[in-house]
């Protein structure tokens, strides 16, 4: 009797073990069950979600009221005058170096001149002699004419006497024009200031042999004796693009700057510009004059030219990044109220740098998808998100909407 009890409480365990371990493994299976269901939904769910692109927004600002460039260029000096001599000799001495002021008809230097000077007491003596031929030309041809009235000499002679006083006449005319010749030249042995400036090379030592053609004492670089700068006012010459040809102007300035000047700014005024492009840089090269009475800008100065000039801003402005090409031409992608892809055809004005000036196409409330992606469709839905910071980097100025960002999920 106990033998039985004993199976029967065994057979009992055995049944209530059984059922525990069938039971764990319903609960298991369904365990398994419920998560490849959830994992199921999840993965549905992102990949429904994942079908709608996210984009960031941005829209149409209006343009600025002026206009910004900046050009290098060039610093001239208002009058630069390269002095040659007009006679040969050699440098008896100079008188002013580098960078020395000087007024209108200062000495620069003086040049002995020994074979003009011959020439010149050559000149001299001719016109004397001349002068002596002339004066018994003009007696005989007085006499002659006293005795036309005795008949003691014929018209034929006087004739001829009084022809000869002009001939000698003229001839001494000719000798004093020669004379004059070489004393013009004379002049020229002092080299003189050719207005008020300063010195900007001298290229003469005492003792070098000159020529109208300049110092040749070193044949392989003949050069002039001295430049002269009027430096009172310069000039400025910059190099304007086509495109900015418009705002060259009478009143336009420009503020200049130079290495040598880091910290100080020059204003420049609009003189003239050139009439014309150049076909090889499409730039027309434009002059500009900038007031130097303190002499602290010198000529041939490379400057940094900035132009603001005001301009139309009722063309609105959009990043370039949100520009799309099409076979019909430039578009951007727009947004309806319901967040669908719409592209928008454009009139672009002018590119800038890193925006576009939009004549037509656009109003400011319309929102523009920055950095499209090449498969957005027309008509297709997307998500407007906020991008993460440093993600994209719109040009200044440029709203953006602010909806929630997109949240990632774990």
């Amino acid at each position: 009797m106990n033998k039985v009890a004993v199976q029967k409480v065994e057979f009992s365990q055995r049944r209530r073990l059984f059922a525990a371990i069938a039971a764990a493994i319903l609960l298991y299976v369904g365990y398994q069950l419920y998560e490849r269901k959830r994992a199921a939904d999840t993965l549905a769910e992102e990949t429904l979600e994942n079908a709608v692109p996210n984009v960031a927004v941005v829209h149409p600002t209006q343009g600025a009221p002026t206009e910004t460039i900046t050009l290098p260029g060039n610093v001239d000096a208002w009058f630069q005058a390269p002095i040659y001599a007009q006679v040969s000799g050699y440098v008896k001495m100079w008188y002013k170096d580098y960078g020395a002021h000087v007024k209108k008809g200062d000495i620069l230097a003086e040049i002995n001149t020994p074979t003009l000077d011959a020439q010149y007491s050559q000149a001299a003596a001719a016109v004397e002699a001349q002068r002596a031929k002339y004066n018994l030309a003009a007696v005989t041809a007085d006499r002659y004419l006293a005795l036309r009235k005795s008949h003691a000499v014929s018209e034929q002679s006087i004739s001829v006497e009084v022809a000869n006083q002009k001939s000698e006449a003229a001839q001494l005319e000719a000798a004093e024009h020669n004379l004059n010749n070489f004393a013009a030249q004379l002049k020229f042995k002092t080299i003189v200031a050719p207005y008020d400036g300063v010195v900007t090379s001298r290229n003469i030592n005492v003792g070098d042999y000159i020529n109208k053609e300049g110092n040749i004492s070193d044949r392989s670089a003949v050069t002039n004796l001295f430049s002269v700068a009027d430096i009172h006012k310069l000039r400025l010459f910059i190099s304007v693009p086509e495109s900015f040809a418009s705002i060259l102007k009478p009143g336009l300035k420009a503020e200049v700057r130079v290495l040598q000047f880091p910290n100080r700014v020059f204003t420049a005024d609009f003189l003239t510009v050139a009439g014309g492009f150049d076909p090889n840089t499409r730039t027309a090269v434009t002059e500009f004059t900038i007031e130097n009475q303190d002499k602290a800008l010198w000529p041939g100065s490379y400057a940094t030219v900035k132009l603001t000039v005001p301009i139309d801003s009722s063309k609105l402005v959009v990043p370039s990044s949100a520009l799309v090409f099409q076979e019909q031409g430039a578009s951007v992608a727009t947004l309806t109220a319901d967040d669908h892809v719409k592209l928008q055809p454009i009139d672009i004005s002018r590119i800038l740098d890193g925006t576009i000036e939009v004549k037509r196409g656009l109003t400011p409330e319309d929102r523009i998808i920055d950095n499209p992606s090449a498969a957005l469709l027309d008509g297709e839905k997307v998500r407007v998100v906020t991008p993460a910071t440093g993600y994209t980097m719109p040009p200044p100025g440029y709203a953006s909407d602010e909806p929630e960002p997109a949240k990632s999920r774990d």
